[in-house]
């Protein structure tokens, strides 16, 4: 069951989270809402113990791997390469 709820946000973020919503075909209700979910469904104490996104954590806990830019040939190999 959905429940109304007042909010007051900066005039730019409400525009840019419009936006969003729209580009990515949900409403602002929803964009919200999934938000809030996300953000409560753990145990955080804290906004700073939520993670910002799994990349940002394993770049900084040293875990991301930077790979160069794979070339066709080199690509061709490594993918036979993995079939036998």
């Amino acid at each position: 069951m959905d429940t109304k709820v007042t909010l007051s946000f900066n005039e730019e973020v409400i525009h840019r989270a419009k936006k969003y919503a729209a580009e990515n075909d949900i409403s602002l209700s929803r964009l919200i809402e999934f938000l809030l979910n996300k953000v409560t469904s753990d145990n955080y104490r804290s906004l700073e113990d939520y993670p910002i996104a799994d990349w940002v954590n394993e770049l900084a806990e040293g875990k991301a791997v930077y790979q160069t830019k794979r070339t066709r040939k080199g690509s061709k190999q490594e993918y036979f390469a993995s079939k036998k």
